[in-house]
Order: structure tokens, then C-alpha cells, then sequence
């Protein structure tokens, strides 16, 4: 058990082809399947950097919800929005943060970015900071399908992003059960290449399905505090998934809930890390 001393209480984000390109260089879909003219890269192993710019990172940090979804206030998720908008600034993205936002207006938010040309950018982020269920978060007005928000990126809707690493950072419950903890002994060529449109896509959940996420009031979330300490420690050393392999240690091990309510002190959560990146990730050039 961690000796760790929480301050504050904590709570819960949930409710108690084949393809052408054409002359001008635009890659054409078809049946699902993008192709991607790749730069000659020295590993091909590893997802090119050498661009002018990281990419953007939008930030959807839903704190208020409207009385009809049930929903309370998220108090601490300013925090977490803080800390992402410093590390991931520190990383090279341009950050961009959207307080409050509707289901309407988080899908027009993503649909227009989706749609801005990212060809001068190795990568794109997105963390979204809300009320959730399994598969769904919530704007402040209801909930969306998660996929409806990923599917924007998808290489048959994102061309300039085709072969670039698409990261999405969910900090959300996905249940309603609880996780009690139990104690345990220490211890490339420049060939034409078609690739899925579901490709080098990597979804980072606070927690696994079914579960709550937990939240401190007064210093953030478990998952994105220790997301940005990593990342801040790691991110320029580390390939991506050795970070998150970090941060679920963390997680894991330093985090346990105190909260007043019957049943849910001394609980615990572990992080979920989706990936279908294709190479290897380092934020450094």
C-alpha cells in the first residue's frame, strides 16, 4: 500500500483501395484503404520528426454540465488542463484549450481541425477532460460516442495526417465499478504502400472499461497528473509507450482514493493504452 497522503478529496468522472495521389499532391481515398507516398526515412522503425512543426494539441476540459445530464461540477480538472497545457507546450505542440463545450460544439470543434491541412506537422494530440461512459463522453449538454470524435482523424478523413502518429488522451469514467486493489509480493524505401485507415492511432484511457476514474478536487486527475509528469521526466527520452508503461505504473501504484462516501475510500485504478501506432514514437528530433 502507498504511503502516499492525498490532500483533498476524490471523485469519480461519471454518473453515481486502394489510393492514388495526385498531381497536386493530395492523397486520394478508396475502400477504406489510404496510400501514402513516405519520405525515405533513416528507421523505418521509428515515425518521422522532421517536421516544422510537432502539431496542434486540442484540450477539451468539460468542468460545468447542465442540470438535465445528471452530471456534477468536475472540480480539479482546471488543474489537469493546466498541467497539459504546460507539458505538452514544453514538447513543441501548440496547445489550444476549449472550456464547457456542447457535444455540438466538441464535434465542430474536432471536424474543423480534421479538416486544417497538417502536412507541415509530425503529429496530432487530443485530450479530453470530461464526465464518461464506456465508449461515450459527455459535453455539457450530453453524451457522444468517443468514436465519432476518433473517426474524424481516420486516414479516409484526414489526408495530411496519413502515417502520422494521432494521439488521444481520455480522462473519463467508463463504468461505474470499483476497483478494490489487492495486496501482492514486491518485487523505409519511398515505395508506395497502402495502409489501414484505423492506422497509428493510440488511445491513452485513465482507466480500463467498466471503470471509474478518479479525480483529486484540488490537484487534478490520477491519470493526467502522472501523464504529465512522465511525459515532462521521459517524453524526450523515451520511446511513447515505455512513457505510458510509466505513467501506469503510477497510477497504479502511488494513487488510492479517501473519499467520504461509503464504499469508495481506499480504492485504486489503472490506466488502458490502446495503440495502433505502426513505429516507434520519440518526441525528440
Amino acid at each position: 500500500m502507498s504511503d502516499r497522503k492525498p490532500v483533498g478529496e476524490d471523485t469519480v468522472d461519471a454518473r453515481q483501395v486502394n489510393a492514388q495521389k495526385s498531381d497536386d499532391g493530395v492523397v486520394q481515398i478508396d475502400n477504406g484503404v489510404v496510400q501514402v507516398d513516405a519520405k525515405p526515412h533513416s528507421d523505418v522503425f521509428q515515425y518521422n520528426m522532421n517536421y516544422s512543426s510537432v502539431g496542434q494539441c486540442v484540450v477539451i476540459n468539460n468542468k460545468n454540465f447542465h442540470r438535465k445530464t445528471g452530471m456534477g461540477i468536475r472540480n480539479g480538472t482546471d488543474q489537469d488542463a493546466r498541467n497539459v497545457m504546460e507539458t505538452f507546450s514544453k514538447l513543441g505542440f501548440k496547445v489550444k484549450i476549449s472550456n464547457d463545450q456542447t457535444i455540438s460544439q466538441m464535434k465542430d470543434l474536432l471536424t474543423k481541425v480534421s479538416k486544417e491541412d497538417h502536412s507541415q506537422s509530425a503529429m496530432f494530440a487530443c485530450v479530453l477532460l470530461s464526465h464518461g461512459d464506456d465508449g461515450r463522453i459527455y459535453g455539457t449538454d450530453d453524451s457522444i460516442e468517443l468514436k465519432a470524435l476518433f473517426q474524424l482523424f481516420r486516414g479516409d478523413c484526414c489526408t495530411s495526417l496519413v502515417g502520422k502518429p494521432k494521439l488521444f488522451f481520455i480522462q473519463a469514467c467508463r463504468g461505474s465499478e470499483l476497483d478494490a486493489g489487492i495486496e501482492a509480493d514486491g518485487d523505409s524505401d519511398g515505395e508506395t504502400r497502402r495502409i489501414p485507415v484505423e492506422a497509428d492511432f493510440l488511445y491513452a484511457y485513465s482507466t480500463v472499461p467498466g471503470y471509474y476514474s478518479w479525480r483529486n478536487v484540488a490537484h487534478g486527475s490520477w491519470f493526467i497528473t502522472s501523464l504529465c509528469e512522465m511525459l515532462s521526466k521521459y517524453g524526450k527520452q523515451l520511446e511513447i509507450m515505455q512513457v505510458m508503461t510509466r505513467v501506469n505504473h503510477k497510477v497504479a501504484l502511488d494513487f488510492e482514493s479517501s473519499s467520504n462516501l461509503p464504499g469508495f475510500d481506499g480504492m485504486k485504478q489503472i490506466p488502458c493504452i490502446v495503440s495502433m501506432l505502426t513505429k516507434e514514437l520519440y518526441f525528440h528530433k
